[in-house]
Parts: C-alpha cells; structure tokens; sequence
C-alpha cells in the first residue's frame, strides 16, 4: 500500500473480530510511531501496551467512548513525558504527530484501530494513571484499541476546496 492510499483509506475501526494480532506488527506499528516528528526532536513520548483481558475490560468503565475496547485484541496508550521536552508546551503535537504514525501504520499493516482521546480530560487521565501505575511526571494523551478489523472500511474523499485559503484569509 502506498502511503497516499494508506492515507486516503485509512478509517476509524471500532469493532474487531477475536483473532490475535501479531506481536511483530505492533512492534513494526510502535516502530513508525516513534518516527513521527517532535519539536526539537525531543521525542517525549512513552507507550503502554495493552493486551491483558482484564485491563483493557475496564477501560469503558471510566472512559464513555471506548466500548470497543471490549472487542479489541490489544490497546496502546500513548503518553508524554513533558520534562523531556525540548520546547515547553509542544508535548500534546508531538504525541498527536505519533498517533497519526500509529493508526497509518496499523493500517498499512492491515489492522484496525481508533483514536480515543484522553488528554485533556483530567478524569480520564488520572483513571489511566491508576490503572497501568503511570507516574505523576507522565501524561496519558491518547487510547488506540486495535484488532484485527471486523469492518470495512473504503476510501472517502473529504477534501473541501472551500476551507483552504491561498496567501491569506
């Protein structure tokens, strides 16, 4: 798949079928993630990988729009670290950079997934911080579950000639 294509058909996933998913493909999709642009190159970013029943079942009880998590075969969390950070306040687009590197990659690598917002709902962050035991110094941003698709998804054309503007409002 080329990356146009992977870009233009890439779709929220939400339902997922029970087959497991390869380690080596999220190992590959964490890979791209990583990729992604910083400001600075700083990279503050940290992931927590989901795959035990259990956990990724009590997801939905403090998190209204992660239902899927139900279905789905592994989930990734992905936090920042904002001490690392080379230019204050960037840490919320850097993760957002990583994300979107995530679910291309997942794609491309034929899973499904969806991008479930935690940041900046301090409810949500402070529940996932309870739940995996991540430390104060480090904020949860982003929930992707994924699974092997149980859903098709097709190309969409969403361009919309009227929001782009050319050398000025």
């Amino acid at each position: 798949m080329d990356a146009l294509d992977c870009i233009m058909t890439r779709r929220s996933i939400r339902t997922f079928s029970q087959a497991p998913v390869d380690p080596e493909q999220i190992q590959t999709a964490l890979a791209a993630a990583m990729a992604a642009p910083s400001a600075g190159n700083a990279q503050p970013w940290h992931f927590v990988l989901m795959t035990d029943r259990a956990l990724l079942d009590r997801v939905p009880e403090f998190h209204p729009h992660a239902a899927m998590t139900r279905q789905a075969q592994a989930a990734i969390l992905v936090c920042a670290e904002p001490g690392l950070e080379k230019y204050p306040g960037y840490w919320p687009l850097d993760c957002a950079a990583a994300v979107q590197n995530l679910l291309l990659a997942l794609h491309a690598l034929g899973l499904g997934a969806v991008w479930v917002g935690v940041h900046p709902d301090q409810g949500r962050v402070e529940h996932f911080r309870r739940l995996l035991g991540i430390p104060d110094s480090v904020t949860p941003h982003s929930f992707i579950p994924l699974g092997i698709p149980d859903m098709h998804s097709g190309r969409v054309d969403r361009f919309r000639p009227e929001r782009v503007h050319r050398d000025g409002w």
